[in-house]
Order: C-alpha cells, then structure tokens, then sequence
C-alpha cells in the first residue's frame, strides 16, 4: 500500500509541473501585453500568476519531500510535507493579493482616463481556456490521488480562470467609455487572490493542527459499531498526514473473551475501516466492557 501512495505523489509531480509550466507562459504573456496595452487589470493578473508560479513550486517540493520514508527523527514520515507546502504557498499569494489591491486603489484615485487596448481582453480569455483546461486535469488527478496540495492546486487554477475572465470583463466594459472599469477589476483581481490564498490556508492549518472532518468520525463509528464483538467504542480520535489518514480507537468487547478472541475482534475492526476507507493505518486498543 505505501507503494502504491508514493506512486500517487509521484502522479501529484506531474499536476504540479504542468501548472508551473502554463504559469511561466501565461504570466509572462499577461505582463507584455498589460504594459504595453497599458491594462492595470491585465498586469495585475500576470503578477497572480507570477505568484501561482512560486506557489506551484512550493507545492512541487512539499510533493517530494513527503516522498522520503520514515526516518530516525521522523518515525511517522514526512507525509505532512505536502501541507506544509500548501501553507506556504497560501502566504505567498497573500502577499502578491495584497500588492495588487493597494496598487489598483493608487491606481483609481490616480485617475484613468485611456481605456487599454483591446488586445488585452483577448488575452484575458485566451488565459481563461488554458487555466480551465489545466484546472480539469489538476482536480481529476487529486481526486484519484487523494491528494490536498494537488486538490489546492487545482481551486487556485479555477479561480485563475475566473480571474481572467472577470480581466476581460473589464477591459471590454473599458472600451465603452468606462476607464475605471480596468483598475476596478484590477481591485477584484486582487481580492481574489486574497480570498484563495486564505481559503488555502484554513485548509491546509485545520490539517496541520490535526482537525478532522467529524462527519467522517461519526461514519467510523458508525462502521466499527457493526463489527460482531464490538460491545461500544469508548474513543475515536482520527488525523490526516498529507493524503492519509491515522485513527486511533478505544472499544470495549465481552469481559469473557480470552485475549486471542479480542485480538480477533481488533483485527477485523482494523481491517474493516481500512478496506472501505483507504485509511492508512488504525490503531484500536480493546478493553473489557464494565
């Protein structure tokens, strides 16, 4: 099973490059063309691929890094790498979010009186298609792989997408003697980019700091319940390390049992969530019910 999850990481490398890949040309694009355009909105775009090209990264190395194997300071593995790096790729797009939202406010009380060229809205959906494409292929592989960075990974490229439309957006409502319209979109462009940075973040900290989905709890208890033996669970607690998952268990079984009969019950309750959730390993401790 571990190889079948590294192999999954691997798989994760490759969502990851493409990413990168589609950032560097289309970043580069949108701040030729925005210069010379004169579009705010346009530049403000290629500056959040700018950062979704670094955040790509991050996410390439936490990717790899979770790869390593258990070692003698990390006996649990480095799985928890793949958050890790989602984290920093949340602060980095904060960061630029916050830098393009500042300059398009300088930017409109500084006044617009030139509409940017037309140019630039072409830009914007032509940038639109390639994200959303990258986006399809990003969210059916984490989904396959069971992958966060990578599911991260792929809200960033929809919401890239839809950035770029609402760009174009404003750069044709420019045309029809609306100027501001560039640098207002410029402004929503870099809310956006704040927003996901956040949501981001909230992810990938709830992880970190060990929280857990309770409706998955209760769907645990629920299975270990029907477990023949189990007389009542006394705790479950459960936590994720990147794409896996770790429960810890306390049931109770008949006070006269023999110890290999409760060992029996335990095993079957190990076996019974890991096959039909894919969890990585479960802990259960028996005790005699009172």
């Amino acid at each position: 099973m571990d190889e079948q999850r590294y192999s999954n990481l691997k798989l994760g490398e490759r969502g990851a490059i493409i990413s990168i890949a589609a950032y560097i040309f289309l970043s580069a694009l949108k701040l030729v063309v925005g210069y010379v355009s004169n579009s705010e909105a346009l530049k403000a775009d290629g500056l959040n691929n700018s950062t979704d090209i670094l955040a790509s990264v991050s996410v390439l190395i936490g990717l790899r890094l979770s790869q390593k194997p258990a070692d003698e300071d990390h006996l649990y593995g480095h799985w928890k790498s793949e958050m890790v790096a989602s984290m920093v790729a949340s602060f980095i797009m904060i960061i630029v979010g916050i830098q393009v939202f500042t300059g398009a406010v300088t930017s409109i009380f500084n006044g617009v009186t030139h509409a940017p060229d037309m140019i630039a809205a072409w830009t914007g959906l032509f940038s639109a298609l390639i994200m959303y494409i990258v986006y399809l292929y990003n969210k059916n592989l984490a989904l396959k792989i069971k992958s966060h960075s990578v599911m991260a990974a792929a809200k960033d490229n929809l919401s890239d997408s839809w950035v770029s439309i609402g760009t174009a957006i404003g750069i044709i409502g420019s045309q029809f003697g609306l100027p501001w319209l560039d640098p207002v979109t410029a402004l929503l462009v870099g809310s956006l980019i704040i927003k996901t940075g956040w949501d981001i973040f909230r992810d990938a900290s709830h992880q970190l700091t060990d929280g857990f989905d309770q409706d998955l709890i209760t769907e645990y208890k629920e299975t270990i319940c029907h477990v023949e033996g189990v007389e009542s669970i006394k705790d479950l607690k459960a936590r994720s390390y990147g794409n896996n998952i770790v429960v810890d268990i306390i049931i109770t079984v008949s006070p006269n049992l023999d110890i290999m009969d409760a060992h029996d019950i335990s095993t079957r309750v190990e076996k019974k969530l890991m096959e039909e959730y894919e969890i990585y390993d479960v802990h259960v401790h028996v005790e005699p019910e009172a």
